[in-house]
Formats: structure tokens, sequence, C-alpha cells
């Protein structure tokens, strides 16, 4: 069986930095979040505004190691760190008052991980 890895850079960067902060940090949420980065792409993680809407809390920052897509309402602010959004679901959490990070910026903003919910 041949073993593939990424050939997206973008992606391969974005393993590299979280698992440097990881050891840096001692934290082990973004060796998680790097490993489910990792995955094949057949186990692509794509989820909705609406799971997000069941699943946030007001202090908890949800962070999605895939793409958010904008199926489904989202009726609170909500602080939401992907790798990629949809046009409508960036639009739908900036309407309700949210905001929407890159995972480096989440990292910068918490280097710990602390109040950090990762949904797939």
């Amino acid at each position: 069986m041949k073993i593939r890895q990424k050939s997206n850079p973008l992606i391969i960067d974005q393993i590299n930095k979280l698992l440097t902060k990881s050891r840096e940090e001692d934290a082990r949420i973004w060796r998680d979040v790097a490993q489910r980065l990792n995955s094949p792409t057949r186990s692509k993680i794509v989820v909705n505004v609406g799971k997000i809407n069941r699943y946030a809390d007001k202090d908890k920052i949800i962070l999605v190691p895939g793409k958010v897509l904008g199926s489904g309402t989202i009726d609170h602010p909500v602080t939401v760190s992907s790798m990629d959004f949809s046009e409508t679901a960036y639009k739908k959490i900036i309407d309700a008052g949210g905001r929407c990070l890159t995972i480096d910026d989440l990292v910068k903003e918490s280097p710990k991980g602390s109040n950090v919910l990762i949904i797939q």
C-alpha cells in the first residue's frame, strides 16, 4: 500500500505550526487538531452553521478543523475558527454578531487552547 502525504502546502504549513505550538505551550489540543487536519481527504471535516448553533456556548470558541458551510441558522453570537468558510456561512456568523477566525489567529489569541471546543 502506498502512503500518501498531503500535497497542499497551506495545510502542511498549518500542521507544522500547530505541532510546534503544541510542544511550546504543552497544549495537547493543537496536536489533536494537527492530526485531524492530516487525516485522509475522503474523511474531510465539513460542519454546517446549524450544528455550530446547537453546540456553541456563549464563552466557548468553536474550532472546525475543516470547512464551515452555511446550511442552517445561527441565532446568537459565536466565535468560530476554521480552515475555510463558505460565503454564506461567513455572512451568517457575522450577521449574528459573531467572529470568524483562521486557525492561526485562534492560536495567537488562545495559545493554551482554553475555552476551545472542537466540532466535527
